[in-house]
């Protein structure tokens, strides 16, 4: 497993900071925001691309396929295996609701400032959404199937689930796979602002994004990249491979609704659900924690509590939840991975990670979220995105041991 995150590079750094209790939604400092309503974000401010690709490379790259490459880079590392020629037995699954449009954000004022011989002569290879799962490939030396997904906030987790089905049906042993965003630039940002989906506690960024609690206004965007090492067991095992949790069920679904609003009564988040855990042959009373999607959005978390209720019926109030978006905010396509990283950490080190700024929970947000962290080891962790579009996916992890 691989994350570059606001709260630091690399898993295993992610997880530690995460349990102290560090926020990273601080004020935005990559642009000028002072007249935009909202001001704050998620910001990797320490990522150095030449510390993961070659000098050449970075210079062919931008910041949301640099991301990419990196995690990966940490991700196979970490698995110990190495991917250095013709790998045809090996795919790259990547998910990004953005793709490369900060680096087009910022061609276009080149374009009207100093005229087209000044637009960087790689911008058609940087922008377009499968850049970064093309630009793993080239790192690795990948050749087998290189899919790139542009679903939305729920991008990383179908990049993962689409990787699980692959590996599992035969199409490959191996796969690289998550999401990845790069969102921070003037208009991309402020095109969420404008449409009034993001927080403007700019007074206090540290308690903007506040998953299920009364007083939420919308959620902070964030930067960064996940990516995770898939293979068959039997190959993991051959090579001893350190493993870290098994994928048993993924499920999708759209409410076909509206390209900005939930479904009120989260009956296709439900529908997602219920197809993981189908696929996994788990009862819903199996289920030992969630890993919810908690937005911090009015209208997202509702439903999202909702979809929950119509799975475990009274069980969705005693179930731990994981909540961590307060903490590292919002990363689009990205967070699915972010957060499937830290449901495989929950079963491993018996901890659900607690809800920060969960002041007063939303009394149409009944389920088991707490301030701070729960003590319970679970084996099944269902992790759950949802993203514009009616986009909805859920994976379904198990624990190996």
């Amino acid at each position: 497993m691989g994350a570059i995150c606001p709260l630091g590079t690399g898993a295993e750094s992610f997880w530690k900071t995460l349990l102290e209790g560090r926020i990273a939604i601080a004020p935005l400092t990559r642009f000028d925001a002072s007249e935009y309503p909202s001001r704050i974000a998620a910001q990797v401010d320490d990522f150095d691309p030449n510390a993961f690709l070659s000098r050449r490379r970075v210079q062919w790259t931008d910041r949301f396929s640099q991301f990419a490459v990196a995690a990966a880079r940490l991700a196979v590392e970490d698995a110990r295996r190495s991917f250095n020629g013709d790998c045809p037995d090996v795919g790259v699954f990547t998910g990004s609701a953005l793709g490369g449009v900060a680096l087009a954000e910022e061609q276009i004022g080149v374009l009207g400032r100093d005229g087209l011989r000044a637009v960087r002569p790689l911008l058609t290879i940087s922008v377009f959404g499968g850049a970064a799962a093309s630009n793993i490939a080239i790192e690795f030396g990948i050749t087998g199937p290189t899919i790139a997904n542009a679903d939305s906030c729920a991008a990383g987790a179908i990049a993962i689930g689409d990787a699980f089905r692959a590996v599992r049906r035969g199409d490959v042993r191996a796969a690289i796979a998550g999401g990845v965003e790069a969102p921070l630039a003037p208009l991309t940002f402020g095109a969420f602002t404008v449409a009034r989906a993001m927080s403007t506690r700019n007074d206090d960024p540290a308690s903007a994004s506040r998953p299920f609690d009364r007083d939420r206004d919308g959620f902070v965007m964030a930067e960064g990249a996940g990516m995770v090492v898939l293979e068959r067991l039997e190959d993991a095992v051959a090579r001893n491979a350190p493993m870290h949790a098994e994928i048993v069920g993924y499920g999708t679904s759209n409410d076909a609704y509206h390209m900005s609003a939930p479904l009120g009564d989260g009956a296709q988040t439900a529908t997602a659900m219920e197809r993981a855990l189908h696929e996994a042959q788990i009862a819903p009373d199996e289920v030992e924690a969630l890993n919810a999607h908690g937005s911090s959005t009015k209208l997202g978390d509702r439903a999202e509590v909702l979809a929950y209720h119509r799975i475990f019926g009274d069980r969705a109030s005693k179930i731990p939840v994981s909540a961590t978006k307060g903490q590292h905010g919002h990363a689009l396509g990205a967070t699915g991975a972010w957060e499937l990283i830290l449901s495989a950490f929950m079963m491993r080190d018996g901890i659900v990670p607690g809800t920060v700024n969960l002041k007063t929970v939303d009394e149409e947000c009944a389920i088991g979220c707490t301030p701070g962290p729960l003590r319970c080891l679970p084996r099944i962790v269902l992790s759950n995105s949802s993203g514009f579009g009616g986009i909805n996916a859920a994976l379904v992890i198990r624990a190996l041991n």
